[in-house]
């Protein structure tokens, strides 16, 4: 890259496209609820997914909902290194 330039990482990203992460369905048994979460979980910076929560708390779903062999969000995720800082958003998001 040139010098001159600057390279911008993480540009900000509005609430319409935070909420396309409601959209997501699942393909197989996983609840839509729990699908949505990971979806998000992937795809957003934990500020954005902090966001996230607020419009899926408002949408009604849920954040226990579970995959075919009975795991939620927090179980899938509980091994990875930032997962700490998710699991204390879920536990907030829950109240």
């Amino acid at each position: 890259m040139r010098k001159d330039k600057k390279q911008v990482i993480g540009d900000e990203i509005g609430d319409d496209q935070i909420k396309l992460f409601l959209d997501f369905e699942p393909v197989d048994a996983t609840s839509p609820s729990l699908h949505k979460l990971t979806k998000a979980y992937r795809g957003l910076r934990i500020d954005d997914f902090e966001r996230f929560l607020g419009f899926f708390k408002e949408a009604g779903l849920d954040l226990d909902g579970k995959d075919e062999h009975g795991q939620t969000f927090v179980d899938l995720i509980k091994d990875q290194r930032n997962a700490a800082e998710y699991i204390e958003l879920i536990d907030n998001a829950r109240g």
